[in-house]
């Protein structure tokens, strides 16, 4: 991966984290965006068409997104890896920028800084309200989820269960916002400067190729998950922020599993 000079992003910060060029960002973008879209609209059809029962297209979209997020973390790990040499947690914790918010004049961690989390849950809720394209059919997962298909495939089904809180996990925690609050955000302002965030939330959204219909409002996300996380320099409030939408889901589905 093209780099440009390695420079400590701060005094305090005593991991180096080497600054990625355009080319750079947009080949780490590719390797998470590409997968994800061949899976939902490749092979995920294909898998759909020799599959029997209830929501074959569901079930099979369930399985290759979170394959495809898994993904995603596998190439952190690998790029974190050869970046730093090691994979020890102090350095993984520096280099990924899981830690608290730090004040940007002084450097001093948490406190009073994580009540940024409030308005940004707040943004991230707003996203509901905006206007949206509507998703093709079978494609949407919380309309399925509180369909009558998705309760006959959740009823009673722990082991979908299990299948759904892997999707739901490296979606939010240890996949997409690993990826790009973690991983790209911290590399990105050597080649866009002050504007790092905008361009971080704009190939969030973008990435979505999967869900292309969600492109336009994940872009309100910007606010709730790129500027915050820069500003603090903390991928833990992106984390945080982002997950609220598995809570979301989580509690929708667990009712069904175990009425079922």
């Amino acid at each position: 991966m093209s780099t440009a000079t390695a420079v400590p992003r701060h005094p305090e910060d005593e991991v180096v984290i080497p600054q990625l060029r355009r080319r750079g960002v947009l080949a780490v973008w590719a390797a998470a965006a590409v997968p994800m879209g061949v899976l939902a609209w490749v092979v995920a059809p294909l898998v759909a068409d020799h599959l029997d029962g209830p929501a074959p297209l569901a079930r099979a979209l369930i399985v290759a997104l979170a394959g495809g997020l898994v993904w995603q973390f596998v190439l952190v790990v690998f790029l974190v890896r050869r970046e730093q040499g090691t994979l020890r947690w102090p350095v993984v914790r520096d280099a990924l920028w899981l830690r608290a918010p730090r004040n940007p004049r002084t450097g001093r961690p948490g406190g009073r800084l994580w009540l940024v989390l409030i308005p940004a849950f707040a943004f991230f809720a707003a996203e509901q309200f905006l206007p949206s394209v509507p998703a093709p059919s079978g494609r949407d997962l919380g309309v399925f989820l509180s369909s009558d298909a998705g309760s006959s495939l959740l009823g009673g089904s722990w082991g979908w269960l299990a299948v759904l809180v892997v999707m739901f996990l490296f979606n939010t925690v240890l996949g997409e916002e690993l990826l790009f609050r973690g991983y790209l955000l911290p590399r990105m302002s050597g080649a866009f400067g002050r504007y790092d965030w905008v361009v971080n939330g704009l190939l969030f959204a973008c990435y979505h190729v999967h869900l292309p219909w969600a492109i336009p409002s994940i872009l309100f996300d910007t606010f709730a998950l790129a500027l915050p996380s820069r500003h603090y320099r903390s991928a833990l409030i992106g984390i945080a922020v982002h997950s609220s939408q598995t809570v979301f889901l989580l509690v929708l589905v667990l009712p069904i599993v175990l009425h079922g």
